[in-house]
């Protein structure tokens, strides 16, 4: 597997772009796969996969835009059974934790035959300095529905260390790691951690979701979107997941990278600076 070509679906994102930088210091081959690469890979558009797969033997597939969308779990299956045909023989699946969708998902690529790792991971700590909330931290306040549920934030760093480790190691063929930080906090709590690290005022406020989805329509996103993320602020975020898992040390050896740790890193590269 360590020689084979390796095909990253929606390898631009916070993970693939991470996974992309490791393989390339190891110097393993592997490939893009997205709307812009050199043989598209469209998630809407079934019928060009096999072009953009064929050639790979593995592949680390990140589904956009959630795979708690209704139609996730076809695709992940018709893209197990299209790897299959094109010779793959694993693919990796960045999953998550608690969503309904995300592990029919799974099913549908465990049902295919490929042989398979699933990462099923938490919220990332980098939402908070790469993703949607960089921008109201940025301003100062940070205003979401979550309450006091703790969520263990992972790093996007621990998700591509354990990617590339499913991909190079046959010993995690058939298996599922959960991947969350070392400990659990609130929003309002990782907020206050971002504010001592980067020395700024900033604040958490709790809105009603009546009020988000308005703040989200006057932004210009659609309904769908807003929809999806009103599903994973309510289903995700109800306590279900507020458990650590053990299953960054179970792949890497190693302790999960603490969420103290990432904010000041974040804060020393001037993340949220003014």
């Amino acid at each position: 597997m360590q020689d084979s070509e390796i095909i990253l679906i929606g390898g631009s994102g916070k993970t693939g772009g991470r996974v992309a930088d490791r393989l390339k210091k190891r110097e393993l081959g592997f490939r893009f796969a997205s709307r812009s690469s050199v043989r598209p890979f469209d998630w809407e558009k079934p019928a060009a996969w096999a072009a953009a797969l064929v050639g790979a033997k593995s592949a680390y597939v990140s589904f956009q835009p959630d795979l708690s969308v209704s139609w996730a779990a076809d695709a992940i299956g018709r893209l197990a059974h299209t790897a299959i045909d094109c010779g793959l023989t694993h693919m990796v699946l960045l999953s998550g934790r608690g969503e309904e969708g995300a592990h029919r998902a799974e099913d549908a690529l465990k049902a295919s035959g490929i042989g398979y790792t699933i990462l099923r991971a938490s919220w990332f700590c980098q939402n908070f300095s790469e993703g949607a909330f960089a921008e109201p931290i940025g301003a100062g306040l940070l205003a979401l529905t979550a309450g006091a549920v703790k969520e263990p934030f992972v790093d996007a760093d621990d998700i591509a260390d354990a990617a590339v480790a499913a991909l190079t190691d046959t010993r995690h063929l058939g298996k599922t790691y959960e991947l969350t930080g070392p400990r659990a906090l609130t929003f309002r709590e990782a907020v206050a951690e971002i504010a001592a690290a980067s020395g700024r005022d900033l604040s958490y406020e709790q809105i009603s979701m009546g009020e988000f989805r308005e703040g989200l329509a006057a932004a210009g996103l659609p309904k769908d979107i807003i929809d999806l993320l009103e599903e994973l602020f309510t289903q995700v975020l109800d306590g279900r997941n507020s458990q650590v898992a053990s299953g960054v040390a179970d792949i890497l050896g190693r302790p999960a990278r603490d969420f103290g740790v990432y904010a000041r890193d974040a804060a020393a590269c001037r993340t949220w600076r003014v």
